[in-house]
């Protein structure tokens, strides 16, 4: 740890240990404060933005006052980000995927058509709002389908492949502000479907609804649940932790190949490989990968590059960004139930399946996978579950949409 002082305020240049360190901590105190303030549960807002807020919060202010100014190193942040996204990579299998069937196809083609209505939303409103079109893209497909992980991936991008001011922080607040926004308006959309078009559920559960949860070679997301289970360095997590380690060196052979004809973030190749791998694995039938070894490589990764994301968020660039934000925000929100009801609802067929699908849909096309996953809870423990749409919606949240929405930005955003 370095420190100067420039221009009156204290600098200190945190290493890449120190870094690390410092996530650590602030992802436990986000785990310590969740765990006490009930609404922070029910809302469903990961431990790494809690913690990792409050720390971008105080570093902000002192830093806006010229008092102090931490300069994190990233070196562990970008290590950690391309480790996660090659894990969704090694989860891409075909085999899983064939289990969905043709309404698994549509749904993932609706939501990939949603993901670029939020682009060309966010990007019309930041354009009439004078501001760069990219941060219509930030806080369109970038924050609302990709939540917390491709935010925190693409917001440093944007910023140093175009230049945009604040767009990590832009980018993450966003989907903190669509998470919740996910699980305030995702439930009574639901009952208002099933009132208005009068659909027939399920006969009343007897006795409590069984807890349902992402399959376990699904399962990636900025949660705590299961961590106990999670195997200790063990036979099974070193496989997984070398079989990613080959996946990103190959990969970032195919994104230096990319590169020459066209500006794609770090990750894309290491996810390239890691599908391809995926599925040579499932057809040959030589080896094996997926497990409680992938899932942890999978969620360490992921907690602790987005709370090293948000501790190093310049929260003092958001100032004149508040407004343009909150329009763009609202007008996704609206969007999105809108899609929801006339397209994974309407033309999909006015089922009980649809309204799983669409309650789903909100969930994952505001922030995360878990939440649409918690809003269908909510109406399974009322209405009756719904096997195939919770598969639909893990399949297509957890990895599928990851791979199209990457596409789709990186695209979008050259336009």
């Amino acid at each position: 740890m370095d420190t100067v002082l420039n221009s009156g305020a204290l600098v200190i240049h945190v290493n890449m240990i120190q870094t690390l360190a410092m996530a650590v901590v602030t992802y436990y105190l986000g785990v310590w404060i969740r765990s006490k303030v009930n609404l922070l549960e029910r809302l469903s807002i990961p431990s790494p933005v809690i913690g990792g807020m409050i720390l971008a919060v105080i570093l902000s202010i002192l830093q806006a006052y010229e008092i102090l100014v931490v300069q994190f190193d990233s070196t562990l942040q970008t290590l950690l980000m391309l480790a996660f996204f090659t894990t969704i990579g090694l989860m891409a299998s075909l085999k899983v995927v064939k289990q969905g069937g043709l309404l698994l196809l549509f749904f993932l083609v609706a939501v990939s058509v949603l993901a670029v209505l939020q682009n060309v939303l966010g990007m019309s409103i930041a354009s009439l709002m004078g501001l760069d079109m990219h941060y219509g893209i930030l806080t369109g497909g970038v924050s609302m389908m990709g939540g917390l992980g491709t935010s925190a991936a693409f917001g440093p991008y944007f910023e140093e492949t175009y230049g945009i001011e604040g767009g990590t922080a832009v980018a993450i607040t966003s989907a903190t502000f669509g998470m919740a926004g996910a699980l305030i308006v995702g439930g009574p959309f639901g009952e208002w479907l099933i009132h208005k078009y009068r659909i027939q559920t399920p006969l009343p559960l007897t006795v409590p609804e069984k807890t349902l949860k992402i399959p376990d070679d699904l399962k990636a997301d900025v949660v705590e649940e299961h961590a106990a289970e999670k195997p200790a360095f063990t036979g099974e997590l070193m496989k997984a932790t070398a079989v990613v380690a080959i996946c990103m060196a190959l990969g970032s052979i195919v994104s230096d190949f990319l590169s020459q004809y066209i500006t794609l973030p770090a990750y894309i190749g290491s996810m390239i490989v890691a599908a391809v791998i995926r599925n040579i694995a499932d057809f040959s039938g030589r080896f094996n990968i997926q497990g409680d070894g992938l899932n942890a490589v999978a969620d360490i990764s992921l907690v602790l590059f987005v709370t090293m994301a948000v501790n190093g968020l310049k929260l003092y660039e958001l100032v004149n960004l508040a407004v343009p934000m909150a329009v763009i925000l609202v007008a996704q929100c609206v969007l999105t139930l809108l899609f929801a009801w006339l397209v994974i609802f309407l033309v999909f067929g006015k089922n009980y399946d649809t309204v799983m699908l669409a309650v789903g849909g909100v969930g994952f096309s505001m922030g995360a996978t878990a939440n649409g996953l918690a809003v269908m809870q909510g109406l399974s423990e009322k209405y009756g579950s719904n096997a195939r749409a919770w598969l639909i919606v893990s399949l297509v949240g957890a990895f599928l949409i990851d791979l199209v929405n990457a596409l789709v930005i990186t695209w979008m955003a050259t336009l």
